[in-house]
């Protein structure tokens, strides 16, 4: 069988570009409203941009700010993901009781809306009328049956007071999260091969150092990312203490500033950017924490370059 000439071959493929002309209509119609949100936002005298900024740095918006909507965020997340993380290994346990407590935990505190949650930590101190107090909780008739003297409690606080302030706040914020990130705790334990723990174990670890050395650190690839997210929704979600209602708190202050000046809609503008101000910066933040627990994951792996030279398998 001859071998095919040169001149056999195909010709020079003049290839040219799919069009998409549907690309540039849409291009063209997004412009067009970009500019016109741009002409509303930048001419229409309602958005009072002067009042806006003026409004964001008064001394009690930005006192909210700190308390508020920061330090709530911080502490309600810190009772979040440890009360999250002890109920998921509680319902990963072997023991029926605590399995079952842990469920009921999440059953309960995922049912219920913040909004509802918080405006009944707010009313929490109907229950106690005379004060909550600290120590042994027996009252007189029971300290008569038992034959015991005098009063147990070394303390007695205000529950309305306590409930309607910043414990409250962070009291129903922490538990809410904590059912939400009992789930995300879960899915990340049940994410590393059990394998990892038996082996563990086999090196006589304890199953508790096993947890904290070996499994969580490997399920914080899968934890990270939604932990991210739930941060930012409750940064967003401190807005909703008006229930309690806590006053010192950023929203409700801007909303007060609004309510006395008739400038409902640019305080609204006004806690709309410091939301968003607050919210980039934690996604920049989640990116690396991300990025740093996902190290050694879906990365691709370095070529060759033996294998790169020889041009692959076929190459010369």
């Amino acid at each position: 069988m001859s071998t095919p000439s040169t001149t056999d071959r195909p010709g020079l493929i003049e290839a040219r570009p799919v069009r998409h002309p549907w690309r540039w209509v849409a291009i063209a119609v997004i412009g067009l409203l970009a500019a016109m949100l741009a002409n509303m936002v930048f001419t229409n005298p309602a958005w009072d941009w002067g009042f806006v900024f003026k409004a964001m740095i008064q001394t009690p918006v930005l006192r909210g700010l700190y308390i508020g909507t920061l330090l709530t965020t911080v502490l309600a997340m810190a009772v979040g993901i440890v009360g999250g993380v002890l109920t998921a290994v509680m319902r990963l346990s072997d023991n029926p009781i605590l399995s079952a407590v842990a469920w009921v935990f999440t059953w309960f505190f995922r049912g219920i809306p913040r909004y509802v949650l918080l405006f009944t930590m707010g009313a929490l101190g109907v229950l106690f009328q005379q004060g909550l107090g600290l120590g042994i909780p027996f009252d007189w008739k029971i300290q008569q049956l038992l034959g015991i003297s005098g009063s147990w409690r070394f303390a007695t606080l205000d529950a309305n007071a306590l409930f309607s302030g910043l414990f409250g706040a962070v009291l129903g914020l922490g538990l809410s999260e904590a059912a939400y990130m009992s789930e995300i705790a879960r899915a990340g334990i049940l994410s590393v091969d059990k394998g990892q723990a038996e082996a563990a174990e086999a090196l006589g670890m304890s199953s508790g150092k096993s947890m904290l050395r070996i499994v969580l650190p490997q399920a914080m690839r899968v934890i990270v990312p939604p932990t991210g997210n739930e941060t930012i929704a409750m940064v967003k979600d401190t807005s909703l203490l008006i229930a309690l209602p806590l006053s010192t708190e950023l929203f409700f202050q801007l909303s007060a500033i609004g309510s006395r000046t008739y400038k409902v809609f640019p305080a609204a503008v006004a806690a709309s950017l410091w939301y968003l101000a607050i919210t980039s910066i934690l996604m920049v933040g989640q990116y690396y924490l991300e990025r740093h627990f996902g190290r050694g994951f879906g990365q691709k792996k370095p070529k060759d370059k033996r294998f790169a030279r020889a041009g692959g398998m076929g190459g010369a």
